[in-house]
């Protein structure tokens, strides 16, 4: 018997393409309180928002942090990952290559060309098949990745394969502040147009970050979610943010996340006030989340939440089953492989409100 995070999806439903149109994608509506499914548009999303909501986005940015390389002992082929770096400028990789990697050992990192343009060391081997790595000479980590990597699209996606327009569409319209290893899709449907027209219909739109890691992709391999070990991921929630999201609620408005990363950085700072006996539903904060949301689960700070559809036995499955309730979310996920809706990524959304 199949977990209750767990259902069969079709291949040829991975969606491998984004449409040529953001907001022509599908965009199912889930009504927690009618227990319904109804079928729309993202371009119709605005006649779903309500004067005096807050739409909150995540203004993270996807860096190009998928890397391809040599070894320079051996000649072999190498792949890897960028994570992330540290305060002495140490970067966090996770590679692959053909045998065994010795600590240290040196990459030369090719640019699109096939050049070598920078040497890495892999100096040690850490936790998850991580590394800690350092460049030969040091320079300034963002502008080397935005001149020799690629966009980190998932495996799922053309075997993580990427292609020119991937460049642009692998990113959403209102990305700001580089960190994220992976898009936060559900923004990824978005329009400034979109946005105008749902400002038009007196709503407000917020925006916070939280940088999306691979973890995010890793899959529940436990019968149960409670042991699995959970992913952190660092979010920032700033004052304007706070104060303006906290008055909407105040004010009788609804807060529609934008994706389960807003979701879980929201309820991070929620709960924590809730803690504290704070009367501010939020407050300026920032740091590393290692929140699991799973049923059953209180939201705080989550009236409304739009979606894309999550692989499953994911993290992410279990967020949106929290909040849709685990029957209602099983009932649409099988009504949107009956209607062929496009899953993952680049696929198609649900708003459930």
């Amino acid at each position: 018997m199949e977990p209750w995070f767990d259902y069969h999806l079709p291949p040829e439903l991975v969606a491998q393409e984004p449409l040529h149109n953001r907001v022509d994608a599908r965009l199912m509506i889930v009504d927690r309180a009618r227990g319904t499914i109804d079928h729309a548009h993202i371009r119709d999303l605005p006649d779903y928002i309500r004067r005096g909501d807050r739409v909150v986005l995540n203004d993270t940015k996807v860096i190009p942090a998928q890397l391809r390389g040599k070894r320079l002992e051996t000649g072999g082929q190498w792949q890897g990952l960028f994570l992330g770096s540290d305060a002495e400028g140490d970067w966090k990789i996770v590679c692959k290559t053909r045998g065994h990697l010795k600590e240290p050992e040196a990459v030369g990192l090719l640019d699109r060309e096939g050049r070598v343009a920078a040497k890495l060391w892999l100096i040690e081997r850490l936790d998850d098949g991580q590394w800690r790595a350092r460049l030969d000479e040091p320079q300034a980590t963002l502008p080397l990745l935005e001149r020799i990597g690629r966009v980190p699209l998932p495996p799922y996606i053309r075997g993580g394969n990427m292609v020119d327009s991937d460049v642009e569409r692998y990113q959403t319209t209102f990305a700001r502040r580089p960190g994220a290893v992976a898009a936060p899709t559900a923004g990824l449907h978005f329009t400034p147009d979109l946005l105008r027209s749902i400002a038009q219909g007196g709503a407000d739109v917020s925006a916070i970050t939280l940088h999306v890691g691979m973890g995010t992709f890793r899959p529940i391999a436990v019968d149960d979610p409670a042991d699995h070990p959970m992913h952190a991921e660092w979010a920032e929630v700033t004052a304007a943010a706070a104060r303006e999201i906290s008055a909407a609620r105040n004010e009788g408005g609804r807060i529609v996340n934008v994706g389960t990363t807003v979701v879980r950085t929201l309820e991070t700072v929620a709960a924590h006030q809730q803690a504290i006996g704070a009367s501010e539903l939020l407050a300026p904060w920032q740091g590393e989340s290692r929140l699991f949301i799973r049923p059953p689960y209180q939201f705080l700070a989550t009236d409304a939440l739009l979606t894309n559809f999550h692989f499953p036995r994911t993290t992410l499955l279990l967020l949106v089953q929290a909040f849709g309730g685990v029957e209602l979310i099983r009932e649409a996920y099988a009504a949107a492989i009956e209607q062929q809706y496009r899953f993952y990524s680049y696929g198609d959304a649900m708003l459930i409100q």
